[in-house]
């Protein structure tokens, strides 16, 4: 199958894609065939949901230019977004847990969760899961916790640009409903102008009443 080209690749970005593939070949190689790269938006956040998503990317298919989403520009992960939606013979999990969730079951259970249903959303069920810096125990497939792997992997990369994207569109819908707290702009992290808003007027419906929130607020 020829790979995804919308320009022409240079060498150097056509060898840093192949080193790109490593892992995903070392599992191929074991004989995995369907292999999936999962990663996750919003850990660190005071508000709003974490978001996971998993990426099956077929051999051959090369995404020019892909990286770990917090290394590209919003104009370059819209793009990527866009067209790893678009092209159908990539597939696509995605999985939200809310902020009341997250403060009840803490937000490390929260993120597997929303991995967790990231994966049951494929179409296709993977055989290989590779997962940027988390022990993912699934409960029939195995997996992979790869440190940094949203720099190292193809699909983990992909996988970031998805959750990355999904969950900064879904604070830009919150932003709508809670202007004064500036979400379409901080997207729910710790800024100062984030922990300025939450001084004077207190938290929105959609913030994590946790123990970070806490902490930023000097309680």
């Amino acid at each position: 199958m020829a790979p995804v080209i919308k320009k022409k690749i240079s060498k150097a970005e056509l060898k840093r894609l192949h080193v790109l593939h490593a892992y995903e070949e070392a599992a191929r190689l074991q004989g995995y065939s369907l292999i999936a790269g999962v990663d996750e938006a919003g850990r660190g956040p005071l508000a709003g949901p974490v978001v996971a998503a998993a990426c099956i990317i077929p051999q051959g298919i090369f995404l020019a230019g892909i990286d770990d989403s917090k290394k590209l520009s919003p104009v370059q992960r819209c793009e990527f977004y866009e067209q790893i939606m678009s092209d159908s013979r990539i597939h696509v999990g995605v999985g939200i847990v809310s902020h009341q969730e997250i403060d009840q079951i803490n937000i490390l259970q929260a993120t597997i969760k929303a991995m967790l249903q990231a994966i049951q959303a494929l179409v296709m069920s993977p055989d290989c899961l590779l997962v940027d810096g988390l022990k993912l125990e699934h409960p029939t497939i195995p997996s992979q916790k790869i440190i940094k792997g949203d720099s190292l992997s193809h699909s983990i990369a992909a996988a970031s640009v998805i959750a990355k994207e999904t969950r900064d569109r879904l604070m830009v819908e919150e932003d709508k409903k809670w202007p004064q707290y500036g979400f379409k702009q901080h997207k729910g992290y710790g800024t100062p102008a984030h922990v300025e808003a939450l001084k004077r007027l207190g938290p929105s419906p959609i913030h994590r009443l946790s123990f970070k929130l806490k902490e930023n607020l000097g309680n």
